[in-house]
Order: structure tokens, then C-alpha cells, then sequence
């Protein structure tokens, strides 16, 4: 048990969590320019990766934080890199579908190996409840910054 009041253990996990975002940013730019790629290019790889079926730009827009004109120019440029790819959606012809390419896709997995092992080593050090805790904590957060985000953009 430890003698850190409440408090002292709130401040200490934010200050926790600002190192922890601060070096995970580090981190996913030093991944970007070893896959010649721009940071936000990359996250935005990352979570298509982590959603399921294709999106529109919109859609992508929203995921993640970018303007349409922004969002735009992002898929443009994954496109040109052959990260993603354009089709037609068969129920509405106005819209494209954005979904990641193949080609590019060993490239990636091979640049991952080293930090995702790394990364679940790291992970092998808690218990099963306390990686339930962890998840809480971060889908938790995940949604108090997507909020936050939206508020600071409304001005």
C-alpha cells in the first residue's frame, strides 16, 4: 500500500500518461520516417487498420480529426505512396470508398516486428486484470481526448 494520498496518485498517472503521449509521438515519427512517410499519414494507416471495411473520406475526416480539404489531401497522398485505394461505392456513385492497399502492407509489418515485440514484452510484465485495468484506462482517455479535441476546435 502505498503513502501517496489520492491526489498525489491522480497527478502522478497524468504526468504518467503526458510522458507516455509525448514519447508514443516520438515514437510513431520515427516510424514515419523509416516508412518515408508523414506522421499523421501513418496514424491514419494505422487506425484503417484497426476499423473494419472501407471508408470515405468523411469518414476518414472524422477518424481522424482533419477538415474534408485536409482528409483529401491525406488520402491523396496515401494513394500516391500506395498505402490505400479508391472505389466506387456500389450503393452510391457520388461517394469513393478508401481502403488500404496490399502492396505496401509487408513493408509495414516488417518495420513493426521489432517495436511490437518490444511492445508486448513490455505488456507481458501485468497480469490479466491488471491489462483490463489498462484497457479501461485507455479506451477511457482515448474518449476524453477525442472529446476534448472537438471542444478546442469549436473554439
Amino acid at each position: 500500500m502505498s503513502d501517496r494520498t489520492r491526489a498525489e496518485t491522480v497527478a502522478a498517472v497524468t504526468a504518467a500518461a503526458r510522458r507516455h503521449h509525448a514519447a508514443y509521438t516520438l515514437f510513431n515519427q520515427a516510424m514515419a520516417e523509416r516508412l518515408g512517410l508523414h506522421p499523421t499519414d501513418l496514424q491514419c494507416v494505422s487506425l484503417l487498420g484497426l476499423e473494419s471495411g472501407p471508408h470515405t473520406t468523411g469518414e476518414i475526416a472524422k477518424l481522424t480529426g482533419l477538415t474534408s480539404g485536409s482528409a483529401t489531401r491525406l488520402v491523396d497522398r496515401l494513394e500516391r505512396a500506395g498505402l490505400v485505394e479508391r472505389r466506387p461505392d456500389i450503393h452510391d456513385r457520388r461517394k469513393m470508398l478508401v481502403s488500404l492497399a496490399a502492396r505496401r502492407g509487408p513493408e509495414i509489418e516488417a518495420a513493426w516486428e521489432i517495436p511490437g515485440r518490444a511492445f508486448g514484452e513490455a505488456l507481458g510484465e501485468f497480469t490479466d486484470e491488471e491489462l483490463g485495468v489498462i484497457e479501461r484506462y485507455l479506451r477511457c482517455l482515448t474518449d476524453v481526448g477525442g472529446e476534448q479535441a472537438a471542444r478546442l476546435r469549436k473554439g
